[in-house]
Formats: C-alpha cells, structure tokens, sequence
C-alpha cells in the first residue's frame, strides 16, 4: 500500500548566540542538522504539553463529574505521611 509523503511545514525562530551554539553542537554530536535536532526538539516538547493537556483534562473531567476527594481527607492523609515519615526518621 503506497502512503503519501508526509507533508511538512518551515517554521523560522530567532535564538541567541549561546542557544544556537547549543543547538550546533547538540546537532552535530548526534549527525545531525541544525534544523533536524530543532525540528526533533519542538516535537518532544510539543508531545510533552500536549500530554501534559490530557493528564489536566482527566483531572478536569473527574471535578467535573463531582469525582473529587475533600480537602480535608487528602489533608488527614498526607499528615499521616509526613507522621509516618518523621517517626521513621526519628529512629
């Protein structure tokens, strides 16, 4: 089956001296591109936020539904924690 070539867009940053330096020396330690590693770079952090999204909309979606914990028992439970740890520090 023949897929069609992905298509593919030119986006143009300004970068400071150092940051550019950087990216060149990044780039050509992994035979590289200037423009292949930040084309790599902006998809992992765009990836990253936009995992990052979803994680937050689960959290929104569950408040949403009413499917929260109290205030107060989360708190009674990391007191718990931090009582739990201190008395094993203590030892």
């Amino acid at each position: 089956m023949n897929h069609p070539a992905p298509i593919s867009s030119s986006i143009t940053a300004e970068v400071d001296a150092q940051t550019l330096a950087l990216i060149e020396r990044l780039a050509e330690k992994r035979g590289v591109t200037n423009a292949e590693f930040a084309a790599d770079a902006i998809r992992r952090v765009v990836e990253s936020e936009a995992d990052f999204d979803a994680f937050v909309q689960v959290g929104i979606d569950a408040a949403d539904r009413g499917d929260v914990v109290p205030h107060k028992q989360v708190m009674a439970a990391l007191d718990g924690m931090i009582a739990k740890h201190r008395a094993r520090c203590s030892k």
